[in-house]
Parts: structure tokens; C-alpha cells; sequence
């Protein structure tokens, strides 16, 4: 399985070929994320876990700030047409390393 590739996933972002998923939605209004903090993160992210058999199309992890300089972390997956937004949220030191782009062992 080829692996995502940011700049075509930024390219979808600033071309507005996004499809906002019913669950990212209702995580960001549960998580008081604006919609223009996903889209900041991600055009000034990076990969940090790719999820190449995920259904209905692979996925990723992006690692991002959004506007207040704030790490975000957001899901999501590509047909090579649209960007899926699956879900984003803010990562903690209970399941990440200090750098919060790379998870913790599982104990």
C-alpha cells in the first residue's frame, strides 16, 4: 500500500476537497475546535501514523499546531479525490511521549 502523502493532502485542504465527517463534527463542538484549527494543523503537519488498512479509504495521523499554537492531532483518510476528516483532539502526556508525536507502551 502506497503511503499518504502530506503535500497532496495539503493540496486537498487548500483546494477545500474536504469531506467533514458527522463524528469529527460532533468531536469538535464536544472539544471546542474550530474547524479553521484542523485546517491550520494540518497544512503545518506532519504524518506520525499511518493506518493503511483502515476502511473505507487508509488513513493517517497528523501532528499539527492550530492557530494558538496549540498541537492538535487529527485523523484522517483519502480516496485521492476528497480528504475524509475523521476525528482531532488535543494529545496528552498520558498516552504520548513528551513530544506528543509518538505514543507511549501500552502497560
Amino acid at each position: 500500500m502506497k503511503q499518504l502523502d502530506m503535500n497532496k493532502i495539503k493540496q486537498m485542504i487548500e483546494s477545500k476537497r474536504i469531506r467533514w465527517t458527522e463524528h469529527i463534527v460532533i468531536r469538535l463542538l464536544q472539544r471546542n475546535i474550530k474547524q479553521e484549527d484542523v485546517e491550520k494543523a494540518i497544512l503545518n503537519g506532519e504524518i506520525i501514523e499511518e493506518y493503511a488498512d483502515d476502511y473505507p479509504y487508509p488513513s493517517c495521523l497528523i501532528y499539527g499546531v492550530n492557530t494558538n499554537n496549540q498541537v492538535l492531532h487529527v485523523v484522517c483518510g483519502t480516496n485521492g479525490e476528497e480528504l475524509w476528516l475523521i476525528t482531532a483532539y488535543y494529545p496528552n502526556n498520558t498516552e504520548w511521549q513528551e513530544d506528543l508525536k509518538i505514543r507511549k507502551e501500552k502497560k
